[in-house]
């Protein structure tokens, strides 16, 4: 080891680093404390920063956590507003659906009973299917009708037609027959009928005489009758005008 030496005697490092070692450990608290603060001070900190640091970042913590229960806290309420929500629509649609359908709708001594979810559900797609049969049947009658007016409209038609041609072409022949022999030949008719009719009709009540019309008509006023009639009638008036 090397030796230096101050003044007049001779210098020993290794004894001169125990010494100090030594008086190091023996000092009291306050130099310890104040060669800790030396220390420190070489380091460039400052004496209870660091507790200062650790209440500090205690403090942020405790802002954050509570933060993040408010927000959690906050978000519970939302969650429980929206669902409570929710069920209040589920609700009222419930009871304006029971209000519509009139198979929900009913009653016993203390008023409206009340029905079940599933009941009304039920109910209300039973009804809707009847509405739908009910529109189906409507909608055919509606295309039969039309198909009628359709087919009147077309008869119609047909008629004007037929009028029409009468009209502006007469039928050969119409001419040569004067009023006065149609004139005849009605009475004629008329007074065939009214033989039959007289001999046939009781008026003594008013039962009998309805009775006696609608007897009188089925069997004298049939279309085949009414026609050999007629041709009778005109044979006879034949006869009369060939001789």
């Amino acid at each position: 080891m090397a030796e230096h030496s101050f003044g007049d005697g001779s210098f020993d490092q290794n004894n001169f680093l125990e010494n100090e070692i030594k008086k190091m450990t023996s000092a009291s608290p306050t130099t310890q404390q104040q060669f800790m603060f030396g220390r420190a001070s070489s380091t460039g900190s400052i004496p209870g920063s660091s507790a200062s640091s650790a209440h500090n970042t205690d403090d942020e913590d405790s802002d954050s956590c509570k933060a993040t229960l408010s927000y959690k806290d906050r978000r519970r309420e939302a969650h429980t507003a929206a669902e409570q929500k929710r069920r209040d629509a589920i609700k009222r649609g419930y009871d304006e659906l029971q209000g519509i359908v009139p198979t929900c709708q009913q009653t016993d001594t203390l008023g409206p009973s009340k029905l079940s979810k599933a009941t009304i559900l039920q109910r209300s797609i039973d009804y809707i299917q009847y509405l739908v049969q009910q529109k189906k049947k409507q909608e055919d009658e509606l295309d039969s009708l039309r198909k009628e007016v359709m087919a009147l409209k077309i008869m119609k038609a047909n008629y004007e037609h037929i009028v029409k041609t009468h009209q502006n072409q007469p039928v050969h022949g119409q001419n040569q027959v004067s009023d006065a022999a149609k004139f005849q030949v009605f009475k004629q008719i008329m007074d065939s009928l009214f033989g039959t009719f007289n001999a046939n009709i009781s008026v003594a009540n008013f039962a009998e005489l309805s009775a006696c019309v609608f007897s009188w008509l089925e069997e004298y006023c049939k279309p085949q009758t009414l026609r050999e009639v007629v041709l009778g009638v005109l044979r006879q008036m034949n006869q009369q005008l060939s001789h």
